[in-house]
């Protein structure tokens, strides 16, 4: 969450740069939200003043005097402070319940960098990598790729568990899991990320901790159980919970991880969206980078994370491009975002397949994630990063569209090669692979 500190001092400022993003604050409900809290908190004290003298004067009266009517007087008073005090530690805590559950709904104040704009329409274009392929025939889409090559079968999926699932065979399949893990060696083993292994699913307060409850719970699928939890939308998640109620020094820091899961959205309010092929999935694999670090180094570690997203489309040989996403397109939790988007043949555009965010402090405010210089210095926020390094579908279809040939088949990129037994084409219309020299 913001930092309550400044919401409290300033509330018009902040309701001003909240704007920026479209989201309407009413700084005026808020102030008298505010002052209203302040005012029985005010109130509680004084009252907790007087129960504390009170208390004292009947102790002493006791000893004094225990037969006495100014003590018989004190009792009476006694009992309606705490009726006074009971009353009034109600209305404290439903003023400070109402309030931070609005703070809850507030998204992250946005970098100063960040470009204005309402929409996608306004992200600006940092750099492009690759090229772009240049067909002398009529490219196919990767349906129809995964079709001739007979290992892409949508129809299975559907029988046994509805749209938006997909049932990958043979060739196919190994090439997701070459993808993943091309990926999770490449992160761990050249950009010092640590491996980690983590839980599909998480509870409620780990999904509040990373800012998707409560303003995104139409987009997860909760699990029907005694216990309130959550299947991951995505690894950003459990990873990012593993600096929850930590103090860090800094030293320790920063701390790079890495994890593959697969993820699960419900992709509420997307019905009628890519409802064709593999673009947008309930259910799909990605290797998710997380990072935390302190304060003053998170501008350049952001920077960092996005090149080593960037450096697995490099190797895979794939067209892409860099775009700074403008106000009204960056996320709820992110002060500022990279996306990443890799070119797709068939649909003639480029298509998101990282975001790369710098969420300063705001999840480790609501995860209570700190640092400290050394074990005798004053805790701080952490700031906390993450992106896709990446989504292993979308790298699939990707591949398959650009890296296709007249006949169906598709060219593996070398760095693939390794990790499916040196094959360096799949045959269109067979599923096999042919292997290298």
């Amino acid at each position: 969450m913001i930092d309550i500190k400044l919401l409290r001092q300033d509330p018009v400022t902040i309701a001003a740069q909240l704007a920026r993003r479209g989201f309407r604050m009413d700084a005026d409900w808020y102030a008298a939200q505010e002052a209203q809290r302040k005012g029985l908190q005010t109130t509680l004290e004084d009252l907790r003043k007087q129960r504390n003298e009170g208390s004292r004067k009947v102790g002493e009266l006791k000893v004094q005097n225990p037969e006495s009517s100014e003590l018989g007087h004190q009792l009476e008073t006694l009992t309606l402070l705490d009726r006074k005090l009971e009353t009034a530690e109600l209305a404290f805590r439903q003023a400070s319940a109402t309030l931070e559950a609005f703070h809850l709904t507030l998204p992250n104040l946005l970098d100063p960098g960040v470009p204005d704009g309402a929409d996608e329409s306004a992200n600006q274009e940092v750099r492009r990598g690759g090229f772009l392929p240049d067909f002398g025939f009529q490219p196919r889409d990767h349906v129809e790729l995964g079709e001739r090559i007979q290992a892409m079968d949508f129809s299975a999926a559907s029988e046994m568990t509805g749209a938006r699932f997909v049932v990958l065979k043979g060739i196919l399949a190994r090439l997701q899991r070459a993808l993943i893990s091309f990926m999770l060696d490449l992160h761990a083993g050249e950009y010092g990320y640590e491996e980690v292994y983590v839980p599909h699913l998480v509870n409620r307060q780990s999904l509040t901790g990373t800012g998707q409850l409560p303003k995104f719970e139409s987009d997860l699928f909760r699990v029907e159980s005694g216990a309130d939890w959550f299947l991951i939308p995505t690894a950003e998640v459990p990873v990012t919970n593993l600096a929850r109620n930590r103090v860090f020094l800094k030293s320790e820091l920063p701390k790079r991880w890495v994890a593959h899961t697969p993820c699960y959205r419900s992709e509420a309010g997307s019905y009628g969206k890519d409802l064709k092929g593999m673009i947008r999935q309930h259910q799909f694999e990605k290797v998710e980078l997380v990072q935390v670090t302190v304060p003053n180094d998170s501008p350049s570690a952001h920077e960092r994370l996005v090149e080593h997203a960037e450096s697995v489309l490099k190797r895979l040989e794939l067209p892409y491009r860099v775009m700074l996403l403008c106000a009204g397109d960056t996320g709820f939790a992110s002060a500022k975002t990279y996306d990443l988007e890799v070119w797709l043949p068939s649909q003639n555009r480029y298509r998101e397949i990282s975001s790369c965010s710098n969420f300063r402090d705001f999840q480790a405010r609501r995860l209570n994630a700190r640092w400290r210089e050394d074990p005798k210095s004053k805790p701080d926020w952490v700031h906390t990063l993450n992106g896709s390094g990446l989504a292993a579908g979308r790298a699939l279809l990707a591949l398959l569209e650009n890296r296709q040939d007249e006949g169906g088949g598709v060219s593996i990129p070398p760095c693939l090669r390794p990790y499916l037994g040196g094959i360096r084409e799949i045959r269109g219309g067979s599923g096999a692979g042919i292997p290298g020299e």
